[in-house]
């Protein structure tokens, strides 16, 4: 689906349906430098199991027009245009990493539009180290390969990969590879200069990845002491990139917290 928010477009997948508004809506949002096909398993899924769907490219990523959004609150904000654009009123909302704290942001300074929150792979605060940040401000490709080896397990490199034929290295490789100039930047310094006011009062799940470098389970602590009656679920296994490496674990989180009813 494309849509008009602020003047340019923006693209959201909605597993081929159209927007219903009978159904409960699910916004999925991506983190750094990825874009909406991450959620590839999960939004197939609810698409395709009576919910809307609108699994989002950020502006500046995947097939939405730029440039980047400075800082989560302006993120959050637009999340907030993007839903009056395709006429939906409330939303639960799916957020990776970064995406996290988009959610986050949404849910506490615009709590009438989300029903609920689930967060895969977050952390608060969120920094992103020294070396990280240059080399993305300076476009260098090890800025991509910290974010590919750091994102994942370090049994990825050995194989094992749940969905066959698939590359996981590659994948998120790849995607990097077609951000325009600064993009990746823009997103971790967005992330790593973000303040959490608190102030989220709905429904929440935390799914982490308990051998995650990027965002360990620990770094949560703070983010779950602050929002009351949080679930949690800890996947074993997995690393930062949980929908890639956990598929069916995350999935299963997701079913059973959204379809628990609204908040």
């Amino acid at each position: 689906m494309k849509l008009q928010v602020d003047g340019r477009a923006v693209y959201a997948y909605t597993a081929n349906h159209e927007l219903d508004g009978a159904k409960r809506t699910v916004v999925f949002i991506h983190g750094a430098g990825l874009d909406h096909s991450w959620f590839g398993l999960q939004s197939r899924y609810f698409g395709y199991h009576g919910w809307n769907v609108l699994a989002l490219d950020l502006p500046a990523h995947g097939r939405s027009e730029g440039p980047p959004l400075a800082s989560v609150v302006a993120m959050a904000d637009w999340l907030v245009r993007l839903l009056d654009a395709a006429k939906v009123a409330k939303a639960a909302l799916v957020g990776h990493s970064m995406g996290t704290l988009v959610a986050l942001d949404c849910a506490a300074r615009h709590a009438g539009r989300v029903e609920r929150i689930a967060l895969i792979a977050t952390a608060y605060p969120m920094k992103a180290t020294d070396a990280f940040l240059e080399a993305a401000k300076r476009n260098e490709y090890t800025a991509f390969d910290m974010h590919t080896i750091w994102g994942h397990a370090p049994r990825v490199p050995l194989g094992g990969n749940p969905n066959p034929g698939m590359w996981m290295y590659g994948d998120t490789q790849a995607r990097l590879e077609r951000l325009a100039p600064g993009v990746l930047h823009a997103d971790l310094k967005a992330s790593n200069d973000y303040v959490f006011a608190g102030g989220v009062k709905c429904p929440a799940l935390f799914i982490l990845g308990k051998r995650d470098m990027m965002t360990p389970p620990r770094a949560a602590k703070t983010l779950q002491e602050q929002i009351p009656g949080a679930q949690t679920v800890l996947i074993d296994y997995s690393g930062h990139s949980l929908m890639a490496e956990a598929p069916d674990a995350v999935l299963d989180a997701l079913i059973g917290f959204l379809n628990s009813g609204p908040g």
